[in-house]
């Protein structure tokens, strides 16, 4: 364990949305991808409540051009909040409040998209010399799971980088990173080293069914590989590869363990993904699932 593990439990995370969410067009021609709505929340929302929920209250947004609405949205609204007060309406004003309370947001806008690895290296300056979490806002994780809290701990106790796999069928493991594993003696089933990694790889040439999802938990020597990575596969800088570099490296920050999570995991980047989240959580609510869940059963039945 690094001395750095030992004394620096993670508080800082990086939510990259810089993104322009081209397979959701046209309806993402004025509007962020982020804030395409999950039931009556935008997805960001969700995440950022993820990153409250595990203890990280500092938290720093990757944007680019025409994501003003992302600032917005956490933004305090004086005006409308007096009108819903006047009115007495103050469930719809706890629910607008909720955003505003999530935690201390700051925003950085990524002038060139050239890749998750860039975006993660903007990042640079807000994190210092310390541990810090990556959310991607395509991978919603059911509230009733601890996963990123677990990958905290893991970084703690193992220092370096941890991050979190989950399997996929084998159709569907060339749209991922794919980590290549080894147990670790006297660890939990869940805990894995990662041994190398590949981006997207041909099914037939994957390592193994376990892909990489959007969370992370990075020591901050991370920096310093991506700032000496070039561009890799679709000519962006991959996270993928500079995790490549940690994980077969040696030293102080290197290494990289996994959290291999079983748990609810909503795609939002994909239509039908995005859709099918929206139909289970607005059915898992008590105010819709009552009387969503017939709805849903009849109107299967009659296709």
């Amino acid at each position: 364990m690094t001395e750095r593990a030992q004394k620096t439990r993670t508080k800082k995370a990086v939510i990259p949305a810089a993104g322009l969410g081209t397979r959701f067009l046209p309806a993402t021609k004025a509007m962020p991808k982020e804030m395409l709505p999950v039931v009556d929340q935008p997805a960001i929302q969700y995440v950022v409540a993820e990153a409250k929920a595990a203890g990280l209250d500092d938290l720093l947004m990757i944007t680019g051009r025409s994501k003003r609405a992302l600032e917005d949205h956490f933004d305090r609204v004086p005006a409308l909040e007096r009108t819903l007060e006047l009115k007495g309406d103050f469930t719809k004003l706890d629910k607008i409040q909720e955003a505003t309370n999530l935690g201390n947001i700051h925003y950085f806008r990524q002038i060139d998209p050239k890749g998750l690895g860039h975006a993660v290296l903007c990042a640079r300056q807000h994190v210092g010399r310390e541990p810090f979490a990556v959310l991607l806002g395509d991978d919603l994780i059911d509230e009733r799971d601890d996963l990123l809290e677990r990958m905290i701990d893991v970084q703690e106790e193992k220092g370096g980088s941890v991050i979190a796999l989950m399997e996929v069928p084998q159709e569907n493991i060339s749209s991922y990173g794919v980590a290549e594993v080894a147990t670790v003696p006297g660890e939990p089933e869940d805990v894995v080293r990662v041994t190398g990694l590949v981006e997207k790889p041909p099914a037939h040439q994957a390592p193994s069914n376990l892909a990489v999802i959007g969370r992370y938990v990075l020591d901050p020597v991370v920096f310093d590989v991506l700032a000496r990575t070039g561009p890799g596969r679709g000519n962006e800088i991959q996270l993928t590869d500079a995790l490549q570099v940690l994980a077969q490296g040696e030293g102080v920050g290197f290494g990289v363990h996994a959290v291999v999570f079983s748990g609810k995991r909503y795609d939002t980047g994909d239509k039908l993904s995005y859709l099918k989240a929206v139909i289970e959580l607005a059915s898992a609510r008590e105010d819709l699932g009552p009387g969503l869940r017939p709805w849903l059963k009849e109107f299967a039945a009659g296709l």
